[in-house]
């Protein structure tokens, strides 16, 4: 939850004045301490998260669900190898998804989040039944699953990975042979299907800069057009609305047309090396984490930060919105899924409000000991 709270600092001693004096000097001294306390007054947003326990090992992929008639939900992959599902609204546990025997690498929900995805180390990408954590089907591969994505009628699935090659399962016929798409020089990094345009898939390499945009109708030659991000790896893609893809590379996130390759403005330049970033136009801000281990708010118009949410104990690998931009969660190294509530409006001046303080943090440091 968010609230906003008023701390002051003040000297125990000399907090309780005797109102029945009547000399001028201890007046004079009172007015002292006022003018000292008010200078002393800070305004703190408090952001504490809802964190989210079960995994064992890192988080590395996770992504809500659009909003459906049971609500919204979370699927995560984490290096334990067991990818989970919960409420989105309240982070509570849902179910696992047992049987990879690998650390699973991506993890993705259909849009009415019946089926599950997920692509593991063990050489296989699989498909869950979202409803009682069934497998559905398993998709043999000769190297390790990076990504998994669904089309927008979640009746193809496209795996990427270390085969260094995209591949589209087809659903309906699950025993005929995938569509692969040509071999790239590297293994592939992203793959993220348009939540739109049932045509387009959008992936980026562990070895180069940009993103490849592919059209499914043909799978023969080179891709339809690209995103020049410049050198540094994209580390994650977002379909962030109809119109808006999200890159986070480098230390940079940027936002694209999702028809056309162009740049939707200029990138923002972030004072760390990202992993991950979301978008929620909704709102007007946008999310990113990397290696600080610090999940950062900013808005989307000017670019300045809004909010830094302390909390994590490791590098931020995965960061998201929920659907409407109330709030975002993320992932990290420390094996745990935070959920942060979005400020309403901007803080006053030219503060930046801070996610965690010491007495949040203990509070939270107790819960989990607990």
């Amino acid at each position: 939850t968010t609230t906003t709270t008023t701390t002051t600092t003040e000297d125990p001693k000399l907090s309780s004045s005797s109102s029945s004096s009547s000399s001028s000097s201890s007046e004079g001294t009172q007015h002292q301490q006022n003018q000292q306390q008010q200078q002393q007054r800070i305004q703190i947003c408090f952001s504490g998260p809802m964190v989210c326990h079960g995994h064992s090992r890192p988080i590395v992929d996770l992504q809500y669900s659009p909003v459906t008639k049971d609500g919204v939900f979370i699927v995560s992959a984490s290096k334990d190898g067991k990818p989970m599902l919960r409420n989105g609204t309240t982070g509570d546990w849902i179910g696992t998804f047992e049987g990879h025997k690998g650390a699973v690498w991506s993890a993705c929900l259909n849009a009415p989040a019946t089926l599950a995805a997920t692509g593991s180390a063990d050489f296989t990408a699989k498909v869950w039944d979202g409803l009682t954590g069934d497998q559905v089907y398993e998709f043999g591969h000769k190297h390790i699953v990076r990504c998994v994505s669904f089309s927008p009628d979640s009746a193809k699935l496209c795996t990427g990975g270390f085969e260094k090659q995209l591949r589209i399962y087809d659903l309906t016929k699950p025993e005929a042979d995938p569509v692969s798409l040509p071999k790239q020089s590297s293994a592939v990094k992203c793959a993220k299907w348009s939540t739109e345009n049932e045509n387009l898939i959008y992936t980026s390499l562990a070895g180069e800069g940009g993103v490849a945009v592919w059209d499914v109708r043909d799978t023969t030659s080179k891709a339809a057009f690209c995103f020049d991000t410049g050198k540094d790896v994209v580390t994650s893609i977002e379909l962030s609305s109809r119109d808006v893809v999200t890159t986070a590379s480098g230390n940079q996130v940027s936002f694209w047309k999702a028809e056309t390759g162009d740049k939707v403005k200029d990138s923002c330049t972030i004072p760390f090396t990202v992993e991950s970033a979301s978008l929620c136009e909704e709102k007007g801000y946008f999310a990113a984490g990397g290696e600080d281990m610090w999940v950062h708010l900013y808005d989307y118009k000017t670019g300045k930060e809004i909010a830094q949410n302390k909390g994590h104990h490791g590098p931020v690998h995965c960061v998201r919105f929920a659907p409407g931009g109330d709030s975002y969660a993320s992932g990290s190294e420390d094996g745990t899924i935070r959920i942060w509530s979005t400020p309403s409006s901007e803080p006053s001046g030219s503060e930046v409000s801070a996610g965690t303080t010491a007495a949040s943090a203990e509070a939270e440091g107790s819960e989990e000991s607990s």
